[in-house]
């Protein structure tokens, strides 16, 4: 079991396993009662501890769990260093239907984005040699951002200052090396249009 370390995988990966049993299923239950494996969601699951070898990824189970996804907003904004907070939900973008899924390791939620904007400045980030996972670059955060908060008025380029730094309480020297053309392919694109182009303004004042 250990064999298979810190990656989620399928019901297909644990019946070469259970080869010798005749009610796989049975054992399989057993493994989940014992801790022994987490169920992520049907079917697909981790190793519990202390049978686990190597540290869970979060992002990656977010691929893993709901697709095709990629972690973005506050959670990549936190995980580029860009907002201060610790953010324990992780969030992601995806083209399918929104949706929020609990699971023992936490919470999941991805939120629809249109399928034109859905891989701009989409990263592959590579954890370690079996953890590969799908991430949002820090312009395409930001940029997730601000097309998604719901009711956002930061239409100028004043109120889309006092949103980043005072809101999001980023530090206007971590934008100065942001990707531009990612912004400017969200702008062209279209989607809160006023907005978008606020946001272009105040990175190309503090590039």
């Amino acid at each position: 079991m250990a064999s298979l370390g810190a990656v989620p995988f399928g019901r297909e990966v644990l019946l070469p396993l259970l080869a010798a049993y005749k009610r796989p299923n049975d054992k399989i239950a057993e493994w989940l009662r014992e801790g022994v494996l987490v169920a992520l969601k049907r079917g697909l699951y981790v190793v519990g501890t202390p049978w686990r070898r190597g540290g869970l990824s979060l992002p990656l189970l977010a691929n893993r769990l709901y697709g095709p996804s990629c972690v973005s907003l506050d959670y990549a904004l936190s995980l580029h260093g860009l907002i201060p907070e610790r953010v324990y939900e992780v969030t992601s973008v995806c083209m399918r239907r929104g949706r929020e899924l609990d699971s023992a390791l936490g919470r999941f939620t991805y939120t629809r984005l249109p399928s034109a904007l859905y891989p701009l400045g989409i990263r592959q980030e590579v954890a370690a040699p079996e953890v590969v996972y799908l991430v949002a670059g820090p312009e395409k955060a930001l940029c997730d951002k601000v097309l998604l908060t719901p009711h956002l008025q930061a239409m100028g380029r004043a109120t889309m200052r006092a949103f980043l730094f005072e809101d999001l309480r980023i530090e206007p020297a971590g934008l100065s090396d942001l990707d531009l053309g990612v912004v400017r392919q969200y702008v062209a694109l279209g989607g809160k249009p006023r907005q978008m182009q606020a946001l272009l303004g105040v990175l190309e004042e503090v590039a």
